[in-house]
C-alpha cells in the first residue's frame, strides 16, 4: 500500500511540474523604440553611415543587428523612420530607412542590436511588406 501512495504523490508531482507555465511565457515582449511614421523625417533625419547585417521579426518588434564606425556607440541617435507612403500591392508595401546620427571620430567599428514596436505599421488586411533603406531582402510583417 505504501508502495502505491509513492507512485501516486511522485505522479502528482510529475503532473503539476509538467502543468505549470514558466514564468516567461506570459512575459510580454517589449521594444526598444517605436517606429517614426514622418515623409518629414524620413527625408531630412541624419543619415550617417551604417550596415544593416540582420533582421528578424518577434511578434510586433522588428529588431535590427547594424554596425557602424565609432568609439562605442553610446553618443549615437538611432530611429526607423517610416516615410508614410504605402505602395497599393498586394500585400501592401511600405518604405523605412535606419537613421544614424554618429559624431564619434574613431575607427572600431561596433554593432548593435535594437527593437522596434512597429505596430503602427499595421493596415488593412493582415499582412505588408517592409522595405528597409540599404537592406537587400524585403520583410513580411504578418499581423
Amino acid at each position: 500500500m505504501k508502495q502505491t501512495y509513492k507512485y501516486i504523490l511522485v505522479l502528482s508531482l510529475i503532473v503539476l511540474s509538467a502543468s505549470c507555465k514558466k514564468e516567461d511565457d506570459n512575459k510580454p515582449i517589449t521594444c526598444d523604440q517605436k517606429v517614426l511614421i514622418s515623409s518629414s523625417e524620413y527625408n531630412t533625419a541624419p543619415d550617417d553611415a551604417l550596415h544593416i547585417n540582420s533582421i528578424s521579426l518577434v511578434d510586433n518588434c522588428l529588431k535590427i543587428e547594424f554596425g557602424a564606425s565609432g568609439c562605442s556607440g553610446s553618443s549615437w541617435q538611432l530611429k526607423l523612420i517610416d516615410s508614410e507612403a504605402v505602395q497599393k500591392s498586394e500585400p501592401p508595401q511600405r518604405t523605412l530607412r535606419l537613421s544614424l546620427k554618429n559624431e564619434e571620430l574613431c575607427e572600431a567599428y561596433i554593432t548593435k542590436e535594437l527593437s522596434f514596436d512597429i505596430s503602427e505599421l499595421q493596415i488593412g488586411g493582415n499582412k505588408v511588406i517592409l522595405n528597409i533603406k540599404d537592406y537587400a531582402e524585403q520583410i513580411e510583417y504578418n499581423y
